[in-house]
């Protein structure tokens, strides 16, 4: 189900275009690549100088490197375009602090510690937090869902979201195995 339409009519200012991608490589490790780009739809004097409408405010990437277990093994950042050049852009090595975490494990809380107020970009950071979802979905497209990363292991999806909560309907009709009652409702 779409958006409800807009209300009132309006004219469009900015586009912020952020994509995901996830490669798996052939030294049996993943890669995962974030990209933000920011535009306007109108000239914008910042100042350190004019954009034109439609050049990049920001052209920012990252990249980890991941094992099966999700442990960043390696990380670099780039900053293409930024505001202000010479100095948004020097922030990209402080980045390969993210190497040793897991996306999977407090990886949030421990980016927010490492590059919060001006020990990072606040873009850059953002990147860094869709990490851990989008390399849930490229192994998602690795494995068979419904099966589980080991003997005694539940699929790594459950518990990730909402809807595969372990107590939720959806779980007790896709994977019964690993449905569990709730404590709260007896159901």
């Amino acid at each position: 189900m779409p958006l409800p339409q807009a209300t009132a009519t309006r004219q469009r200012i900015h586009l912020r275009q952020i994509s995901l991608e996830g490669w798996q490589r052939d030294d049996g490790h993943w890669d995962i690549e974030a990209r933000l780009i920011d535009t306007k739809d109108h000239d914008y004097n910042l100042a350190s100088g004019l954009r034109r409408q439609g050049d990049p405010v920001h052209d920012l990437w990252v990249r980890v490197t991941i094992d099966h277990r999700m442990t960043i093994l390696d990380a670099a950042a780039c900053s293409d375009s930024v505001p202000y050049p010479g100095s948004c852009d020097t922030i990209g090595p402080a980045y390969r602090q993210l190497i040793g975490l897991n996306l999977m494990q407090g990886f949030r809380r421990a980016t927010a510690e490492l590059f919060e107020s001006v020990r990072g970009c606040s873009h850059l950071t953002e990147l860094v937090n869709l990490l851990p979802t989008t390399a849930i979905q490229t192994f998602a497209s690795l494995v068979n869902e419904t099966d589980a990363p080991g003997p005694g292991q539940k699929p790594f999806q459950l518990d990730q979201c909402h809807a595969l909560e372990t107590s939720t309907e959806t779980v007790q009709r896709y994977y019964p195995r690993w449905y569990r009652q709730s404590q709260q409702t007896g159901t």
